[in-house]
């Protein structure tokens, strides 16, 4: 569910902890233990509900006395030399020149996350990663409740799962979308809205253009059926000029669309377009009105890791080590990076109300612990989404005149301990789904996804487009769902409702 390598250099300097990956033969794993053999949740919403913790609290300042020590008692160390000379990559470079996980490397901790993810020979959607689509849409009305419905998803699901498990000499992971669980209604949802959107431009003399959309990351191709297919149907004059591009970063995923572009409801779509990049490499501008559509595409977007001088608040940015034995360290440098900075200065320049990190405490309660013994010299890390920000950089100059349509998760449950705005890094072990406690785990075999701050992407998205852009608005999944979707096509009898019950841990940013 849903991309840069170079010159040699010494190794970054290290400003603080260093902490092992698990994940590979040989090393120490700090993941979770599988516990028993648990059949996978068959909810539509694997990644909802924060869970709450049952810890007492702790104040403040010896809370920060007993997490530092805490970091130096489980501090690993590698076995291998340190003083190996060491590349300092990309995750561009990476994906045009190596087969394998390089060694002797260093890299910016997005550039990790991203080759882990999207390498195309190792990466995780290159080799593990399938999305659950039953063959036909569920009729809701015949099932007396949500509880009826999720056993039969479920059991559809464990038996994809048998399958894989059957055939596969990897166990490959296998993760389901609103758009697949609640097709073709969902997708009609969606289309419902750019098709009102459309109309209401072109009354309001806004432009006169045919009706474009830009899908990016299009998974299965269910969501561009499902738009083409309710446009077709309920406004052909809209439909006979309309024209429609799939971005697509994976080449096996685009070559799945090509295949589906003939599986429309009654006849082939030939105003489909498949381009197989990544947008974060887009450089065409498009001039005239259009649609880009992102649905859970922003999650398993690269983040940066920094951290903020104890005494100054000076940024740091985290690289990654991995040594010789395939071990991994974490070490940090000053936040020299220009996506980086840039993604740091935009957010200090946010006003009314003003934007401060959580990692940064106070000035007073940075010089209070100052005090105390094994003071940090930095605060807690805080993983910061500077690909989604280039995203957004993206869109506001190569589509100056766009709409966007944009949905993923605000909230997650099982991420790493610690960071703020941490992700869930999860690999399967025997049917089950095993969350880890790092994101320096083997590339290729676990799942990196994020929680989006859709409030502060929204005002980052609002400075970077064109002056006199439409206004944006965020809104929940039930909100989107009231406003557009076909309700008593995904009513239970019970009148429960997956389409607004489910997922809830979902917003839109609509614009």
């Amino acid at each position: 569910m849903r991309v840069p390598w170079g010159r040699r250099a010494a190794p970054a300097p290290c400003r603080s902890l260093k902490t092992k990956g698990p994940g590979h033969a040989g090393q120490r794993q700090r993941q979770r233990k599988p516990g028993p053999a648990a059949k996978p949740d068959p909810r539509p919403d694997p990644r909802s509900g924060p869970q709450a913790s049952t810890r007492p609290e702790t104040p403040g300042l010896v809370k920060g006395y007993l997490d530092t020590v805490r970091d130096i008692m489980r501090m690993p160390l590698t076995t291998a030399d340190a003083s190996a000379p060491s590349a300092r990559v990309t995750a561009e470079h990476c994906a045009a020149h190596c087969t394998q996980p390089p060694r002797n490397v260093t890299m910016l901790a997005r550039d990790f996350i991203c080759d882990s993810l999207y390498n195309p020979a190792y990466g995780y959607f290159s080799r593990q990663a399938l999305i659950f689509s039953p063959r036909t849409g569920y009729d809701f009305p015949r099932f007396r409740d949500s509880a009826e419905f999720l056993k039969v998803m479920g059991q559809q699901y464990d038996e994809v799962e048998r399958e894989l498990d059957d055939v596969r000499s990897i166990p490959r992971q296998l993760w389901h979308t609103p758009t697949e669980i609640l097709k073709p209604w969902y997708g009609y949802a969606v289309a419902r809205h750019i098709v009102q959107q459309h109309k209401a431009d072109r009354a309001a003399g806004a432009h006169a253009d045919p009706l474009v959309i830009y899908e990016v990351g299009g998974g299965n191709g269910t969501l561009m059926l499902n738009i083409l297919d309710y446009v077709r149907e309920h406004e052909p004059e809209i439909y006979a000029h309309a024209e429609y591009n799939l971005v697509e970063i994976s080449p096996k995923l685009a070559r799945q669309q090509l295949s589906r572009q003939a599986g429309g409801a009654s006849s082939p779509h030939a105003n489909i377009k498949i381009v197989n990049r990544s947008i974060l490499d887009w450089t065409a501008r498009v001039d005239g009105a259009c649609f880009v559509v992102a649905m859970e595409v922003i999650d398993n977007l690269a983040h940066d890791v920094v951290r903020y001088g104890f005494e100054t608040g000076e940024p740091y940015q985290a690289v990654v080590r991995v040594h010789g034995d395939g071990e991994f360290e974490e070490l940090y440098e000053p936040a020299t990076d220009p996506l980086v900075a840039e993604y740091l200065q935009a957010r200090a320049a946010l006003a009314d109300p003003p934007y401060r990190s959580p990692a940064l405490p106070s000035a007073l309660y940075r010089r209070a612990r100052s005090l105390l013994p094994l003071a940090p010299n930095m605060t807690e890390a805080e993983f910061i989404p500077t690909h989604a920000f280039r995203f957004m950089q993206i869109l506001g100059r190569c589509f100056p005149r766009h709409r966007l349509v944009l949905s993923d998760f605000y909230r997650l449950p099982d991420t790493i301990p610690g960071p703020v705005d941490a992700p869930v890094v999860q690999t399967r072990f025997d049917g089950s789904m095993v969350p880890c406690e790092t994101y320096l785990v083997q590339p290729g075999w676990f799942d990196i996804f994020f929680p989006t701050n859709f409030e502060l992407l929204q005002r980052l998205y609002d400075r970077v487009r064109p002056a006199g852009a439409p206004r944006s608005r965020v809104c929940s999944q039930r909100e989107f769902a009231l406003a557009n979707a076909d309700l008593p096509r995904t009513a239970t009898r019970s009148g429960e409702n997956p389409m607004l019950d489910f997922y809830e841990n979902n917003k839109f940013l609509l614009s």
